[in-house]
């Protein structure tokens, strides 16, 4: 048994050290087993095991041991390391290293392309490249592996950055040999992301549009697997039901919000992402924390920002700059939170800023363990790498550093060890000849001083106190050069030379070009500035945290409080009108009690005498709080949701608390008939987009007639698009809903199977598109739609009667007054503009009476915004129609209130003061109709979210903290950071015909 396995082992062995040499060679081969021991050196077997005077060993590109008082292998190639230290080498896990450079996309023009152009049997869309293996493109890059190795990485992950779906990633070493060898792991990861690359098909064009094509291909996949393969072949689909089994690694391009848009993809799905951040992260931390996700961060902290011209200054952001100061803290705060976080250098301009990025971060707040193991063993461990790369046990890669002493201090690295093979970095022991010496060259004498530190020395021929010469110094192993003139010489003295112990000597060429000797005999050391305790004594000290990141947030989140009004006149949007000198009591959120006389004990009390009391204003038809409004593609595209474009930090949130505005309907634009669904949101500043959300709200969906879904507003290449008039408008919809009935009907059938007959039996393809048309099918969701035209609007109502349900609400409705008769036998409220007109053609006919002849008719009317700054002004905007129309005041007031609860059925919550009924408060210092009202207090959910005398306070915070930022960044500039040029940038103001792409603005 013993002869057995000793037998075995030799063979092992013998296939260990040939099975690589499948290639022939030209010439002769040396087949000698490489075995080297390092000795005497500090060194670290992972990032918390550090070994003192330590050896290590490694064979044939592997480690063998590591240890104190080890016993040398025969024929040991031994180097002493005394003084030295070794790391285990770097592992960087979002690179694409070794690959093709991907083209990007440069601008928009021509004519759409709607199909995809990919030959063979592949999928419809062309930015799911799922079928895509880095592998097979990989090839060693010298240079670039280069810079790599110089930053002490040994292996990287490399992928191809194109497309939302990119397929798999390979898993590479920095060396230089034949590329076969220098491939790990072929298939190591899945790549996916919110960027379409270089795809030129339309869709997707929205962060909407991605989330849905994701999400689409999963359950298209699903499908194909349990059955849809025997109805076609998808490579597409095959492809991306391989790569499930990897490492799911999704970049979440844009900011800390993406991340949880992200994990909420993968959570549909039961997938948990590696996400990789942006470099924001800390700004959401918990909420980040809690997705469970590993994050892959970014080095590529801010430069400082220009700020010596004030005008300048008042460009940038208060989130820029705050960001510019915390971005450091960033990998310390998730690491310190319990957050699984690798490092990486991908989004640095130069490289070589990589090593002082993480000393920073240490200096931030990130301990060196953590920042180690952030480099090594993380990376490796995400992609199943572990037993590779990222330590130095026995059996793994030899993939090592040896620096010259802590890297996370002053150490530099003199070798990166890839695979057995040392590359060198730098020389391992340069010659220090820093000091002051007495310089003799020929007949003149002169002072002598080399400053720096070994091997990057700096050289200057001292005259007097206040004239010098610099001198050209060239150091190269045990000799030397040096280059230099005097003034007004017309020659210059070129020595050569040598080391003699501390002195220096050697020959040359005086200014005369005659033989020269010289000599340099040391005299003293340079006195250096205690740089190091200097920064050791420092502290970081950085600003306070804000919720949202952006001005006003919050530094702590505000609370629910007890609160009592008293004395107010209180329009109750109820039977009771409006009442003089009475109470509202809001507590744990709610209205409790509205009457006169209350009183409850530990609540807030409120002198709100000669003042008013409202429910929060609604906007039935918002785009505020988006970070796109358009999937501008197809003619349907009903599968694509608003929610996932919510932007939690968009100071309009503020801006409309500040307005008397707690909820909002944020709705799709009108680039197509169908369009997304609606998102359903409260106003609570400082949330997540998750917590904006109204829980529990029906759905809602986007629908658009007019000029803009016919694109009749856009040049003449889009004219390729179906419907190019009303009437294909119309088939739009009745080809629609005729599908989703089918698929509707399809699924019932299905689900109404027995479990034995169901199991045996390929269930439909889920579509998302249809699958929203066919919940407006089943009153399961509901359609508010974008209109003007009297024609359209009977139209619509037809084909709604036609597939047997009913429009909820039509929005704009400029010429609602003309069909309000037809609207209320509908039963379908109006969301309309007080009175804008003349805009564009189609609206040629609208009139400022159109709110009070539709609410005259029996119609549930709203005042909308469509615009961010309107909407701070809604309750003027109600009380035009008492100026135009002679509407009661009550009933204008309703028209932003409980009619769009109404419109949005959330009257049952929220649009009235009524005990039970959220609570959702206004309170203004006049008449809440008055142009001249302003609110003191906004509340939603009975939390405080704008308050008069708080935003007084937050305005002179703001001016204070800015100042002292600027001054920080003029101190940093004044101390030699890297700058950079102010450039402008504006938050975009939606409108439903903006068309903007992820990559950039394609209005027509």
């Amino acid at each position: 048994m013993k002869r057995y396995i000793s037998l075995l082992f030799a063979v092992s062995f013998i296939t260990l050290s040939f099975a690589q040499d499948n290639f022939p060679r030209n010439g002769t081969r040396d087949e000698r087993p490489s075995t080297y021991a390092f000795t005497n050196a500090t060194i670290f077997q992972d990032y918390q095991t550090r070994l003192e005077n330590a050896t290590l060993i490694i064979q044939d590109g592997k480690v063998l041991s590591v240890g104190t008082n080890l016993s040398m292998p025969a024929g040991a190639i031994i180097t002493d390391l005394d003084g030295k230290w070794v790391y285990p080498a770097l592992v960087d896990p979002y690179t694409s290293y070794g690959l093709p450079e991907v083209k990007r996309r440069s601008g928009f023009g021509g004519t759409p392309q709607y199909d995809s152009k990919k030959e063979g049997a592949y999928g419809w869309n062309e930015s799911v490249k799922s079928d895509y293996t880095a592998s097979a493109e990989f090839k060693v890059d010298d240079k670039a592996a280069k810079k790599l190795r110089d930053q002490g990485f040994g292996s990287v992950l490399t992928f191809r950055a194109d497309g939302v779906i990119r397929g798999s990633g390979a898993f590479v070493s920095t060396g230089n040999e034949e590329d076969h060898l220098m491939v790990i792991n072929p298939g190591v990861s899945s790549h996916l992301s919110f960027n379409k690359g270089t795809s030129r098909q339309l869709y997707p064009t929205s962060i909407m549009g991605m989330v849905a094509l994701i999400r689409q291909t999963y359950y298209d996949a699903q499908w194909y697997k349990n059955g849809g393969n025997e109805e076609q072949t998808n490579q597409t689909l095959e492809s991306f039901n391989k790569l499930q089994s990897l490492p799911q690694i999704f970049e979440a391009n844009s900011d800390k919000i993406r991340v949880l848009l992200a994990d909420k993809v993968g959570d549909e799905f039961g997938t948990q992402y590696i996400i990789k951040g942006n470099g924001d992260e800390y700004q959401r931390i918990n909420e980040i924390k809690a997705t469970g996700a590993s994050l892959i961060i970014p080095l590529n902290f801010p430069k400082v920002y220009d700020v010596d011209d004030p005008i300048d200054a008042l460009e940038i952001s208060m989130t820029d700059l705050k960001h510019w100061e915390l971005a450091p803290t960033n990998p310390g705060r998730l690491a310190n939170a319990g957050i699984n976080i690798a490092l990486t250098a991908h989004g640095l301009k130069d490289i070589k800023d990589y090593w002082k990025n993480v000393k920073k971060a240490v200096e931030y707040g990130m301990s060196e363990t953590q920042a180690l193991k952030a480099m090594t063993y993380t990376p490796a461990s995400l992609v199943d790498m572990q037993n590779e790369v990222g330590s130095l046990q026995p059996g793994r890669r030899a993939n090592f550093i040896i620096a010259s002493g802590n890297l996370f201090d002053d150490g530099k690295i003199f070798e990166t060890w890839v695979h057995g093979t040392g590359y060198e970095v730098a020389e391992k022991d340069p010659m220090d000849l820093a000091g002051k010496y007495h310089f003799q060259a020929g007949d003149d004498t002169h002072v002598l001083e080399i400053s720096g530190e070994a091997g990057k020395h700096k050289a200057k021929i001292v005259v007097n106190d206040t004239t010098s010469i610099d001198v050209k110094l060239k150091v190269d192993d045990q000799s030397l050069s040096m280059n230099f003139s005097h003034k007004d010489s017309e020659g210059s003295m070129r020595l050569t030379g040598w080391t003699d112990g501390r002195n220096l000597k050697g020959t040359g060429l005086n200014e005369r070009s005659e033989w020269i000797s010289w000599t340099a005999t040391f005299t003293e050391d340079i006195e250096k500035k205690d740089e190091k305790k200097d920064q050791e004594d420092a502290t970081v000290e950085v600003g306070d945290m804000i919720y949202p990141f952006v001005p006003y947030g919050w530094k702590e989140q505000p609370k629910q409080e007890t609160i009592l009004f008293r004395n107010a006149t209180v329009w109750t949007m109820e039977g009771d009108g409006k009442l003089e000198n009475a109470d509202v009591l809001v507590q744990n959120g709610k209205i409790a009690q509205v009457g006169q006389n209350l009183s409850v004990s530990g609540a807030r009390i409120v002198d709100a005498t000669g003042k008013h009391v409202t429910p929060g204003i609604i906007d039935e038809h918002s785009h505020a709080a988006l970070s796109g409004v358009n999937e501008s593609s197809h003619a349907i595209t009903g599968e694509v949701r608003q929610y996932d474009a919510v932007d939690s930090e968009d100071v309009n949130i503020y801006r409309q608390l500040a307005g008397g505005v707690v909820a909002a309907q944020l709705l799709h634009g009108s680039a197509n008939p169908v369009g997304g669904q609606s998102a359903l949101i409260k106003f609570r500043w400082g949330s997540t987009p998750e917590g904006l959300r109204i829980q529990g709200a029906d759905e809602y969906i986007k629908f658009a007639l007019g000029e803009n879904v016919k694109q009749s507003n856009r040049s003449p290449q889009w004219n390729t698009r179906f419907p190019q008039t009303r009437m294909g408008v119309e088939q739009v919809f009745v080809d629609g809903f005729t599908r989703a009935r089918v698929y509707d009907q399809e699924w019932k059938a299905y689900n109404g199977l027995s479990a034995k007959v169901k199991a045996r039996t390929t269930p439909p393809r889920r579509d998302l598109q249809l699958e929203a048309l066919a919940e407006i099918l089943n009153s399961e969701r509901f359609i508010s739609c974008h209109s003007y035209v009297q024609s359209e609007i009977n139209m619509l109502m037809k084909v709604a009667e036609q597939f047997d349900f009913r429009v909820n609400t039509f929005t704009h409705i400029l010429e609602g007054y003309k069909v309000a008769d037809k609207m209320a036998a509908h039963g379908v409220g109006g969301s309309t503009f007080s009175d804008w007109w003349a805009y564009k053609y189609e609206v040629r006919e609208a009139i400022p009476y159109n709110a009070a002849l539709m609410t005259q008719a029996g119609v549930v009317v709203a005042i909308n915004s469509d615009s961010q700054e309107m909407a701070r002004r809604l309750n003027q905007e109600a009380g035009k129609s008492i100026k135009y129309g002679g509407m009661d005041e009550v009933e204008a007031l309703k028209m932003v209130t409980i009619n769009p609860a109404k419109l949005l059925h959330l009257d049952d919550r929220m649009g009235s003061l009524k005990a039970g009924k959220d609570g959702d408060v206004v309170l203004w210092d006049d008449h809440p109709l008055s142009i001249y009202a302003k609110p003191e207090m906004t509340l939603v959910d009975g939390i405080v979210y704008f308050d008069a005398p708080k935003d007084a306070e937050m305005r002179d915070w703001i001016r204070a903290e800015r100042t002292r930022l600027i001054n920080k960044m003029k101190n940093a500039k004044k101390n030699g950071a890297k700058i950079q040029k102010v450039m402008r940038k504006e938050r975009h103001n939606w409108h439903c015909d903006d068309i903007v792409e992820e990559l950039g603005t394609v209005n027509e």
